[in-house]
């Protein structure tokens, strides 16, 4: 483990599903911290010190089904309103009435909904690499099954329970490295290279993975601190985030096409499929993100961007937080 995550404050706080483990440093006012698949806590480590830095008590949570967090049995434990009652549980039990949520990936979903459905307990919202877009549309899993035509999309490939895992986990510091590799902007697959977020019919996500390359961010050590997570934990609770979009598609019903109004930050990288893919999404951004303070694309970064892009993500957040109103 890096130097600059060895000074931080480990606990577990009571949540609706069991406990979250928080790793927090630092006094002022909270900055909630939500990773995204296949990450944890540690994914924040830049960011931790440079909001103690900036003035913010910010806490990284281990999300529902990884780390030290409670892993639930039930497959339906892992849908979006569950997510959303944790990180409201993890403010409470550190004394606060309100915090700033941010998150990565599937953390950026989970900290829009978390500002949607708690705007009593979130006031603001940042958003990294994975752009809002209100619900709406077809069923997801719909959508899915039509994408890639004679290969399947990953995420239709994860919501089938017990395959995705049988590919990981007899390997799980490889396939990790991979996917890492896969979606950085230093180590992503060369123009006319087959897409890794697609899986040829009876083949494996990690086909595609680049081999024997770590990307410029991940040091072999911190690495082996995401292995030996998931190598504890196993992959079925990470997951089950994807084996829940149909019901989060109608559990949030009644917020079709719903905007949040509360102050509100996005970050993306120019490599990244997530922001390219959603570059619709972007432009509705005065309609869906009327709150909307801060929006930047990053030249040659993949996906992982607070990990690739430490120094200028901190620059944004801190510009950010200071300019929110007290």
């Amino acid at each position: 483990m890096s130097q600059q995550a060895m000074n931080v404050t480990h606990r577990m706080v009571p949540s609706p599903g069991g406990r979250i483990h928080v790793v927090e440093q630092g006094a002022g006012p909270l900055v909630l911290l939500v990773h995204g698949f296949p990450e944890s806590w540690y994914s924040w480590r830049h960011q931790l010190p440079a909001l103690v830095s900036a003035g913010y008590r910010a806490a990284a949570i281990d999300v529902r089904g990884y780390g030290r967090s409670s892993k639930p049995g039930d497959l339906e434990a892992y849908r979006m309103l569950e997510l959303v009652e944790d990180n409201a549980a993890v403010v409470e039990a550190l004394g606060e009435r309100s915090a700033v949520v941010v998150g990565h990936d599937w953390g950026s979903v989970i900290a829009a909904n978390s500002a949607l459905l708690r705007p009593d307990v979130f006031r603001a919202v940042g958003m990294l690499s994975v752009p809002y877009a209100p619900r709406g549309g077809p069923r997801p899993s719909e959508v899915f099954a039509r994408m890639g035509g004679d290969e399947e999309f990953y995420v239709a490939y994860f919501q089938e329970p017990g395959r995705a895992e049988a590919e990981i986990e007899p390997d799980v510091r490889g396939w990790l490295a991979g996917i890492y590799a896969a979606f950085s902007g230093d180590t992503t697959a060369e123009p006319g290279a087959p897409d890794p977020h697609f899986v040829s019919r009876g083949g494996r996500l990690r086909d595609r993975f680049p081999a024997g390359r770590l990307p410029g961010w991940l040091s072999e050590d911190e690495l082996d601190f995401y292995a030996g997570e998931f190598e504890r934990t196993g992959m079925s609770g990470a997951l089950h985030r994807y084996r829940n979009m149909d019901r989060d598609w109608e559990d949030l019903a009644r917020f079709d096409g719903a905007p949040i109004t509360q102050p509100s930050l996005f970050a993306g990288g120019a490599l990244d499929a997530s922001t390219t893919w959603m570059a619709d999404a972007i432009k509705a951004y005065p309609a869906t993100l009327p709150g909307l303070v801060t929006s930047e694309v990053l030249d040659g970064c993949g996906h992982w961007i607070q990990q690739e892009r430490p120094a200028e993500i901190n620059r944004l957040l801190t510009g950010w937080l200071a300019a929110l109103p007290a």
